[in-house]
């Protein structure tokens, strides 16, 4: 486990270096002209990043650590800041935030918390979290249903080839497990992106992967309703 250690506070960096003593040989920045230079290069599991090391658009640069190093977390270490900004922190990736009079044993505790997929998080900012899960919840509901009304278009044919999509089987393979062309396969699959207004055979997959799994037993027995089987 790599932990990088990037502040210019001396004091801040001392402490964080007695926290990781066992955990890591830390790597540290305490330049921020050429830290996004040499963060790719070390690569870190874990970063301790100082809220006020990168300047005034904090919340950009999280999004580009992260989307540099996918693998990465980070644990901002800052003064006392406003619930709804500490929140949008942890929306752009951020996996643990700590005010910077937080004692070595404490920042050890938390890495070892993060570490094993934690979040170290404040009590206060549950709420916030509450209503983020009930919105992406209601969200994903909306697009379910829509989805759902789409495939309600399909013939009981149409929509057992487009399941077969989903699980990636060829066009081939369909016709074979059909008993049909590959012909008839490409003809239903010109019908199916027509009736759900898509154009391609991969987001087709897309659709019924993600969301036909996703659907009630009842929605699933029931999302055609052609009786007709031709092929």
């Amino acid at each position: 486990m790599l932990i990088l250690l990037a502040s210019s506070n001396t004091e801040l960096l001392a402490r964080w270096e007695e926290s990781v003593f066992g955990l890591s040989s830390p790597c540290i920045i305490n330049n921020s002209k050429n830290f996004k230079d040499r963060l790719p290069k070390a690569n870190p599991d874990i970063l301790l990043l100082d809220y006020k090391f990168l300047g005034l658009n904090l919340q950009k640069d999280i999004l580009d650590i992260t989307n540099l190093i996918p693998k990465i977390k980070i644990i901002i270490f800052s003064p006392a800041i406003a619930d709804n900004e500490e929140w949008t922190l942890f929306k752009c990736g951020v996996k643990g935030c700590c005010h910077y009079d937080m004692n070595p044993e404490q920042i050890n505790y938390t890495i070892n918390a993060i570490q094993k997929g934690e979040l170290w998080i404040r009590r206060s900012l549950t709420s916030y979290m509450l209503q983020e899960l009930v919105e992406v919840s209601l969200e994903k509901d909306r697009i379910e249903n829509a989805i759902h009304d789409l495939l309600t278009n399909l013939t009981k044919r149409e929509y057992e080839i487009a399941t077969f999509v989903g699980r990636g089987e060829s066009n081939k393979k369909i016709a074979n497990r059909l008993d049909i062309t590959e012909r008839t396969v490409k003809a239903h699959l010109t019908e199916i992106f027509r009736k759900l207004q898509i154009t391609d055979r991969i987001k087709l997959a897309l659709m019924m992967k993600d969301t036909i799994s996703a659907l009630k037993p009842s929605q699933a027995s029931h999302t055609y309703h052609d009786p007709s089987y031709f092929v």
